[in-house]
Parts: structure tokens; sequence; C-alpha cells
């Protein structure tokens, strides 16, 4: 019988109950990953054509990397979101802005479901961003969601994230934006 993995974190949203995460298994996830990158809601995660192996290895490699994670959030104790921290210093937006000492960026994905539940991907959210504020050395979240997904948007406001502007990436164009522990502090009270 296999060992569950570690929960690293925990919360209880008043109105959803409990959100844990815990580290990413590339291998014993993948499956499960592979449903969600793929699926068509998933569209700004740019792997709508990723194949098993390929999820495989996306996640091998970040497993392997040292300046990038993935996670697992669980809800109720069942996988429901993938969550991503990366030192934007050095991935995903070197020479894009002017990192400062505790930037720590962010991905996160919710599942897909065919029964959604409001407040659900808040609660996601702020999960995420407690997660990521839990360790003292981080001081500010960034993030640079593609400039077309506006419901990221609104969703990164409602937890405190303030825009600074767009910025070319190879891949896309995002919107940068930055979230200050006081700022998350204040929009979530």
């Amino acid at each position: 019988m296999s060992t569950p993995p570690e929960t690293l974190y925990a919360r209880t949203d008043a109105a959803l109950g409990t959100f844990s995460v815990r580290p990413l298994d590339p291998f014993a996830d993948a499956e499960l990953l592979h449903g969600w990158v793929t699926h068509p809601k998933a569209a700004f995660w740019m792997m709508q054509d990723a194949t098993l192996p390929d999820v495989e290895r996306e996640y091998m490699r970040i497993a392997a990397a040292e300046h990038h994670h993935a996670f697992i959030g669980l809800h109720e104790g069942r996988p429901a979101f993938l969550m991503e921290s990366y030192d934007p210093a050095e991935v995903e937006l070197v020479g894009l802005y002017e990192p400062l000492p505790g930037d720590v960026g962010m991905h996160f994905l919710v599942a897909p479901t065919d029964s959604p539940v409001s407040g659900f991907t808040r609660a996601v959210i702020t999960t995420v961003m407690s997660c990521l504020f839990a360790d003292p050395s981080t001081q500010r979240v960034v993030v640079e969601p593609d400039v077309h997904n506006t419901a990221v948007h609104t969703l990164n406001e409602a937890v405190g994230f303030v825009a600074d502007g767009p910025v070319r990436k190879p891949e896309k164009e995002a919107l940068l934006s930055f979230c200050t522990r006081a700022q998350f502090e204040a929009a979530t009270i």
C-alpha cells in the first residue's frame, strides 16, 4: 500500500470546506492532469493537444527544475486544482520586468467540472495565494495571464492583484500583475 503524499498547506473556507495543497507526482498525477490541461476550458493553459506522455514530460521537467514547482490542490481531500510557483527572476519573466526580493510567480488551473459551485474558483485562488504567503519570504506574487483571459483578470483583481501592463512573452501577450501581502490581506478580509 502506498503512502499518501504529504499535505504542504491547508485552509478552511467558511462556505466550501477544506482546501489543501500537496506535492505533484509527475507519474501518479499525469492521467488526472492530462484530462485537466486538455479540456476546452483550459485553453489558456496552452496544452490542448498534449498527449499523456507530453504531460508526464512537462511535469517531470518541472519536478526536476530548481526554480519551478507544481502542486495538486485538493478540496475535501479530492484533487480539484493545479498550482505552480516559480522564481520570476529565473524563469517565465526573465528580462520582462525588474524582479524584487520576495517575488514569486504563480499559475493555477481549476479542474473542469460538470457541476460548478458558486465561489469555488475564488476559494481556490485564495487558497493558492494563502499558501504562497504562508512562506514568510514571499513578499509579492506575480502573474502573467494571457491578455484575453478576462475572467482570470477579474478574479486576480478580487484577491488584490494590480495590473502593471502587457508584456510580450514568446507564447503570448500577457498582462503582468502584482499582489503584495498587504494587498491580498486587504482584499480577502
